[in-house]
C-alpha cells in the first residue's frame, strides 16, 4: 500500500518489518526522527523490540553489538559526530564479523559546525569494514533496509544503508511499505553461528599477535570482495518480492552510446537525472549511480563505464589536502577514461539543477585537477583561493 510518510518514519517502520530484538538508540540531528518513531512503534505496541535508550553513539553501538552478538537481531543508527564516536565499536563489529545494519543519515562533520548533508561522516569511516550502500531516494532506503539485513547475515558483514539528512530523512513522499509477509518470506530468523552462550562459552576479540593478526585481516577484506555476489543475490530476490529493483551495486541511466558519463552517490542522482531532462540541448550523457561504494564494484563499474571517454564523478565529500575521495577510487579502477572529479553540495549547500550544465562545462575545459564545484572564491581570503 502506497502512503504519504516521511523518510524517517518510513525507515524507522522498514527496520521493525525486519523483526529486530533489540534497537539501541541515541538522539543526533537528523538522525533523531528514526528512532523517536520505532520508540513510536514500541509505545502503540506494533513490536515488541527491546528499545534501549543510551547515553552516547559510543555506547548505542556497543550495546547493538552485544546483542548480535548474542544471537539477537540488532539496529541503530547515527549521523555526523555520531558517527566518530562509534568509530572504534565500528571497527569492532566489522573486525568480529558481527551481523549487525544501520542507517547512517549523512550529516557534514565540523569545525565549523554545520546539522546539514554532505557524506563526510560515512566517508570517513569507509575503511571500518562493513559494507556501505547509498541511496537516491526514500523507496530505495526502505528497499535497501530490508536486503540489508540478509546480506549482513549471510555475509557475517556489517551494512550502513547511508540516507542523505534532511534531503531524504525529512521528505515526505509517497512511499510503498512492503508487508509483513513478504519480508517475512524474504528474511529467515535470525541466526548466527557464532552467537555467545554461557553453555558453550567462546571468546571474541582477544588479542592477536603478529603471527596471526594479516590472516584476519585478509580474510576480512576477502569476505567484503565475497559479499558482492550476495549483495546482487539479495537486490535481485527483493526485486522477485515486490518488483522494484534499485539496482544491486550501480545502475546506468541516459544515453547508452554517449562518451561523456557522471557518476555520483546518493540524492544527487535525483537532481543530475531531472536536469538531463531540462537541458536536452547539451552533448548526451550516461548517468551512473553508485550504489555501493564498499565492497567497491570494480568489474560492475568497468563496464558501466565501457566507451566512455570522459567520466565526471560527482560528490559530497572530499579528502582534505587530497581531493575527491570516490573520484579517487574510480580514476585508479577504471582505466582508458579521463576521470575529471568534482565536489557539491558540501554542507548542505543547495543543488540546483544548473549545476548540470556546469559540470559539462568544466568537463569541456579538460582541467583534470580536483575541485569544488560550486564554491565562491570571492568570499575567501587571497591565500585560501
Amino acid at each position: 500500500m502506497i502512503e504519504a510518510l516521511e523518510g524517517s518514519q518510513a525507515l524507522a517502520r522498514a527496520v521493525v518489518l525486519c523483526r529486530p530484538g533489540v534497537v539501541a538508540a541515541y538522539p543526533i540531528t537528523p538522525q533523531t526522527h528514526i528512532v523517536e518513531n520505532i520508540s513510536k512503534l514500541v509505545a502503540d505496541g506494533v513490536t515488541d523490540l527491546e528499545l534501549v535508550s543510551v547515553e552516547s553513539e559510543f555506547s548505542a553501538a556497543s550495546v547493538a553489538m552485544g546483542a548480535a552478538a548474542a544471537g539477537s537481531r540488532a539496529y541503530t543508527a547515527s549521523a555526523s559526530q555520531g558517527i566518530l564516536l562509534m568509530s572504534e565499536v565500528l571497527f569492532n563489529i566489522s573486525g568480529l564479523r558481527i551481523p549487525l545494519v544501520m542507517h547512517c543519515a549523512n550529516r557534514a562533520i565540523g569545525a565549523p559546525l554545520n546539522i546539514w548533508n554532505d557524506q563526510s561522516d560515512s566517508m570517513a569511516v569507509r575503511d571500518a569494514g562493513w559494507i556501505q550502500i547509498y541511496c537516491a531516494d526514500n523507496q530505495e532506503a526502505i528497499d535497501s533496509t530490508v536486503q540489508a539485513y540478509r546480506i549482513a547475515e549471510r555475509t557475517e558483514l556489517p551494512v550502513m544503508v547511508c540516507v542523505d539528512g534532511f534531503t531524504l530523512t525529512h521528505t515526505l513522499e509517497s512511499l510503498e511499505l512492503p508487508s509483513q509477509e513478504q519480508v517475512d518470506g524474504y528474511l529467515p530468523d535470525y541466526v548466527y553461528r557464532r552467537s555467545l552462550n554461557v553453555r558453550q562459552p567462546i571468546s571474541q576479540g582477544t588479542l592477536v599477535g603478529p603471527d596471526v593478526f594479516p590472516e584476519a585481516r585478509h580474510s576480512h577484506h576477502q569476505a567484503l570482495i565475497n559479499a558482492i555476489p550476495e549483495i546482487e543475490r539479495a537486490n535481485a530476490d527483493w526485486a522477485a518480492v515486490c518488483g522494484r529493483d534499485g539496482g544491486a551495486l550501480l545502475t546506468v541511466e541516459g544515453d547508452p552510446d554517449a562518451e561523456i558519463g557522471i557518476l555520483a552517490i546518493g540524492s544527487t542522482i535525483g537532481t543530475l537525472a531531472e536536469a538531463m531532462e531540462e537541458f536536452p540541448d547539451y552533448p548526451k550523457v550516461r548517468l551512473i549511480k553508485l550504489r555501493v561504494f564498499r565492497p567497491f564494484p570494480i568489474e560492475a563499474l568497468r563496464a558501466a563505464c565501457a566507451g566512455l571517454r570522459k567520466l565526471a564523478v560527482i560528490e559530497r565529500a572530499f579528502s582534505a589536502g587530497m581531493g575527491g575521495i570516490v573520484g579517487t577510487e574510480v580514476r585508479a579502477n577504471v582505466p582508458g577514461v579521463t576521470v575529471y572529479n568534482y565536489a557539491i553540495g558540501l554542507g548542505g549547500r543547495d543543488i540546483p539543477l544548473t549545476i548540470y550544465p556546469r559540470i559539462l562545462d568544466a568537463i569541456a575545459g579538460d582541467d583534470t585537477r580536483f575541485q569544488i564545484l560550486d564554491v565562491d572564491l570571492s568570499r575567501l581570503p587571497e591565500e585560501d583561493r
